[in-house]
């Protein structure tokens, strides 16, 4: 069975990236902090916009020398009424002088449809109490390559057709009844009763969102895959279920460290409170947590 290696540091991410060799890595997926005073335990997420964009293209300045020329960044932003501009000013400086922007994926939280004259809800958004703003339901995913020209498995997450006469009338199907999904990808949050005691990070992503980055561009049991951003692991969580060959993330937090770690040795889907406690009991040799487990093809 092919290993899956890991490499999770307690590290700053310019730092840490600035120790990988040119064009090392295949994929990036990562949430930066969305500079909206969310409260970390170990970073300030209330810089001016300034200071906050010329930090952000650092790091990405440092994702962009590593990353292989049919590479992948995806990058998820969200935003908040106070700050409704932050990801489209990112995303601009970033195109301006790093990357192209090939796609553009919207992750839907929550969703409300009318079918067959009855509303239909799924999914879980924070409510907003205000009489100026509607309820955010959705954040961005920013696919960002070197030449826009990066190749993708588009049916990799694909859906079966509704129309199914479809799939003979297309010659691109193949004879198989799967369709490019599209930019819009409903990934709920899995339910909980209480954040505080049951999501150990203030802002997480779910490790399917994730998966979904890995899928179309494109699953190889050779691939480097980098998250900057580690948190508590949710990208390195789909790396192993996807089994990607070599995974390297870094974070400030060690705490969020160790609860991946513990996360990934303990086979789950997604971190939890309790890897945290063990975290805080656990005394650790060293920051630097190299290991190896078997992929999960």
């Amino acid at each position: 069975m092919p290993q899956t290696v890991f490499e999770l540091k307690t590290m700053d991410c310019v730092e840490g990236i600035r120790q990988l060799p040119d064009e090392s890595v295949d994929l990036v997926v990562t949430s930066p902090p969305y500079n909206l005073g969310v409260k970390y335990r170990n970073y300030r997420d209330s810089r001016n916009s300034d200071e906050y964009l010329k930090w952000s293209t650092q790091w990405a300045g440092e994702v962009r020398r590593v990353l292989k020329n049919d590479g992948s960044f995806f990058l998820n932003l969200g935003a908040c009424p106070s700050n409704p501009l932050i990801p489209h000013e990112l995303i601009v400086k970033m195109k301006a002088s790093l990357f192209v922007l090939q796609n553009t994926f919207h992750w839907i939280k929550s969703i409300s449809i009318t079918k067959d004259g009855e509303i239909i809800s799924a999914g879980h958004f924070k409510p907003l109490q205000s009489d100026r703003f509607v309820n955010d339901c959705h954040e961005y995913v920013f696919h960002l390559t070197k030449s826009g020209k990066t190749r993708l498995n588009r049916r990799a997450i694909g859906v079966p057709y509704s129309d199914k006469s479809n799939i003979k009338r297309w010659a691109h199907t193949g004879g198989d009844d799967l369709r490019c999904r599209g930019n819009n990808w409903f990934i709920p949050y899995k339910t909980i009763v209480s954040r505080s005691k049951q999501r150990p990070h203030p802002a997480t992503f779910p490790t399917d969102l994730a998966v979904f980055c890995i899928k179309i561009h494109g699953c190889r049991p050779d691939l480097v895959m980098l998250d900057p951003f580690l948190g508590i692991g949710h990208s390195a969580l789909a790396a192993k279920q996807c089994g990607i060959g070599r995974f390297v993330g870094f974070d400030i937090d060690r705490e969020y460290v160790e609860v991946a770690r513990k996360a990934i040795q303990k086979g789950l889907t997604e971190p939890t409170v309790e890897l945290l406690k063990e975290g805080r009991r656990r005394t650790s040799a060293g920051d630097k947590m190299l290991f190896e487990m078997p992929g999960v093809a």
